[in-house]
């Protein structure tokens, strides 16, 4: 009998002592969306509820007959609470942050992975000493920065706070993810006499596209979701205000009404699982990616 022949068998038993493993890691991940996924359903089930029935019994009684479901609650805070303003100033708020980060941190990235220049390595530890800076040290020293320049209350000074706190992070991932790609193809593209823009637009760009919508990701949840910046560099401006300052605004004022609040949070998060999910298939592997090279 053959050397292979005698192998096969080994793999065949080997795979078979795999599976109860596989079934039970498989069931596992299975209870473990399953429990993290019940207090998004029901929020989303008391979402559509009445006031009477969300105090009066569990959400889960709503999975059963009489079916009693409504669009008030959409239409309460949509229309009344002001939330559809707030959602197209979130959006106006997060696309132009989320878009200046990308740009600035891809073109800083490149520079550090590909480029020669004298400080270089120390500007790079400069701005990764930069992610151990806590957040709120900087708010009160910026705000009288931008109160100075006229722009407190203004968009441009949140998509400049969120572009500041944004980059650190962005371009330790970026710089990590170009400097891991093959060193071949820039050094063919420079015989070729491409300079580096065109390296950069021509070869670095598309390579990257796994770790560029990993970190699109990142952005726009960190700057749709917060309230801290927003709170400090919109203020009490209420024309201004995003969707994570009004539903704030509503815990304060309509904290019994729990079937607006409901409404309101799931309004919240509805855009950023479609992002996620819409671009998840890039998510591991850029993070990954940027996490291990470089």
């Amino acid at each position: 009998m053959t050397a292979p022949s005698l192998a096969r068998p080994a793999v065949h038993r080997r795979r078979r002592g795999l599976r109860p493993s596989r079934v039970a890691l498989h069931l596992t991940l299975l209870v473990i969306a399953v429990v993290w996924l019940i207090p998004a359903l029901g929020l989303f089930i008391n979402s559509f509820r009445p006031s009477a029935d969300i105090s009066s019994s569990g959400w889960w009684t709503a999975l059963f007959p009489p079916f009693e479901f409504t669009f008030a609650n959409y239409e309460e805070v949509l229309n009344r609470q002001g939330l559809d303003r707030a959602f197209i100033n979130s959006l106006f708020i997060t696309i132009p942050a989320t878009i200046l980060v990308l740009v600035v941190a891809a073109f800083a990235a490149y520079a550090f992975a590909w480029m020669d220049f004298r400080g270089k390595n120390v500007l790079f530890v400069v701005v990764v000493g930069l992610l151990v800076v806590p957040l709120q040290v900087s708010l009160i020293p910026i705000l009288t920065l931008f109160a100075d320049a006229g722009i407190a209350g203004t968009f441009l000074a949140v998509w400049l706070a969120h572009t500041g706190f944004g980059l650190p992070f962005a371009i330790f991932l970026l710089r990590n993810y170009m400097g891991g790609l093959p060193r071949e193809v820039f050094e063919s593209a420079a015989i070729d006499g491409a300079g580096p823009a065109t390296s950069f637009f021509r070869l670095a760009l598309p390579m990257s596209v796994p770790v560029l919508a990993s970190l699109a990701i990142f952005q726009f949840l960190w700057v749709w979701n917060d309230l801290l910046v927003a709170l400090v560099f919109i203020g009490p401006v209420p024309a201004n205000q995003p969707l994570t300052v009004v539903v704030a605004n509503l815990v304060n004022s309509q904290g019994g009404q729990w079937h607006l609040l409901t409404a309101a949070a799931f309004i919240v998060m509805i855009l950023p699982l479609i992002v996620f999910f819409s671009l998840q298939r890039y998510f591991v592997r850029g993070i990954t990616g940027g996490a291990v090279k470089g």
